[in-house]
């Protein structure tokens, strides 16, 4: 088959298409021709050599997929082939082929295309288990999302707001912040031009927002604990803006806060499969009402996986970016 290899850590180019051998499937997976895979912020971490493969990972970028069953390993009932499915991978995604435990496979949500479903299984799985899961957003509550356009924050706006709460979102242009709003987001606020310690200060009545979900990291340390209510969750994800800071850690103590982290890729196939079965039980339905879109920015061929690492890293997109075998 042909995949996208990383053929040395460095910068878009160093990707390049490669004719590979074809995963082999244990009893417990099932092996998926790909249909699309979507790219994530972790892929630009790992093609740059700072995201080490789980234990037993595909050495290919690619966190998610949608496509067809061509095998199934001996000990799945569930999926048969033909099955048409979407699945959270550990890596492989760019590929043409990936074997993946049948644990964290998911059905096609009725009214979406078999290409625009790979757009959901990553995003869905870190949102469902981090806000919900572990910070539980509950309805009638605020929710804080930074970076509310990319493809976590899109899905997290939507999600959010078909389970009764309130939400605000940070991005940096009046445009990003347009389409925030047009699926969803109450409060839209540009990080380059204001405040937004204030301006959740001014929209609650001085209270603060209950969850926040940072894709930041250090340089919002500060500022997410002093925009957070009494009893509020903070929940990391990720280190765009750096990996250490000093802090007031009064807050803490003073409204009783909660901070939190996790990573997706490097939970077992057991969580993972947790994971998925809470999506499919809680989100697919949003998305079968129609309530919880796909957004989808722009699609590449897999061959020009270097372009579309590229779009990603100018953050000039809104939402998801495909690849197509």
């Amino acid at each position: 088959m042909k995949a996208i290899v990383i053929t040395k850590p460095g910068g878009p180019e160093v990707l390049q298409l490669q004719q590979v051998e074809d995963p082999q499937i244990k009893d417990d997976e099932v092996l998926i021709r790909v249909e699309a895979t979507a790219i994530n912020r972790a892929d630009t971490v790992q093609r740059e050599g700072f995201y080490p493969l789980p234990k037993g990972a595909s050495p290919y970028p690619g966190l998610e997929c949608s496509g067809t069953i061509e095998s199934v390993g001996k000990n799945v009932t569930r999926w048969k082939i033909g099955d048409q499915v979407c699945a959270l991978l550990a890596g492989g995604g760019y590929a043409e082929k990936v074997a993946v435990p049948a644990g964290q496979v998911l059905p096609i949500p009725p009214g979406v295309s078999l290409r625009d479903a790979a757009s959901f299984p990553e995003v869905a799985s870190t949102v469902w288990s981090t806000i919900f899961m572990m910070s539980r957003l509950s309805a009638g509550e605020t929710l804080l999302i930074h970076g509310g356009s990319s493809g976590i924050g899109t899905f997290a706006i939507q999600i959010a707001k078909y389970r009764g709460s309130r939400v605000f979102v940070t991005a940096g242009s009046e445009e990003k912040l347009a389409f925030c709003k047009s699926i969803g987001a109450d409060v839209a606020i540009n990080y380059k031009t204001e405040d937004f310690v204030t301006r959740v200060k001014e929209e609650t009545g001085g209270q603060g927002v209950d969850v926040i979900l940072d894709c930041t990291g250090a340089s919002y340390y500060q500022r997410n604990l002093d925009s957070l209510n009494f009893d509020g969750r903070l929940f990391i994800i990720g280190f765009l803006g750096g990996f250490s800071t000093e802090a007031d850690l009064r807050p803490l103590l003073g409204k009783r806060l909660t901070v939190q982290g996790a990573s997706l890729r490097n939970r077992s196939h057991e969580n993972k499969a947790v994971i998925i079965s809470e999506v499919e039980k809680n989100v697919w339905p949003a998305i079968a009402e129609g309530k919880v879109k796909p957004v989808v920015y722009k699609s590449f061929p897999l061959s020009e996986a270097a372009e579309a690492h590229r779009l990603m890293e100018s953050s000039q997109h809104t939402g998801k970016i495909l690849l197509l075998p």
